[in-house]
């Protein structure tokens, strides 16, 4: 993998941590004050497909060694 595509990646994947971490928040306070429950159930939808994409980006940067 090219170092410009590895920084890209490291870049996306700090982005979406950033992102994440915002919804969890989001997801705390809507809790908090009571919101409707759909809405807080979709947040957690788009939490946990943050969570699948860096998980991707991750395996991208730590390749599998196999032992």
């Amino acid at each position: 993998m090219q170092d410009q595509e590895q920084a890209e990646i490291r870049l996306e994947f700090a982005r979406l941590k950033q992102e994440h971490a915002d919804f969890d928040a989001a997801i705390q306070a809507m809790i908090s004050t009571g919101c409707d429950p759909l809405q807080v159930q979709r947040m957690k939808k788009k939490k946990l497909s943050l969570k699948d994409r860096l998980r991707e980006l991750e395996d991208c940067i730590i390749p599998d060694i196999i032992a």
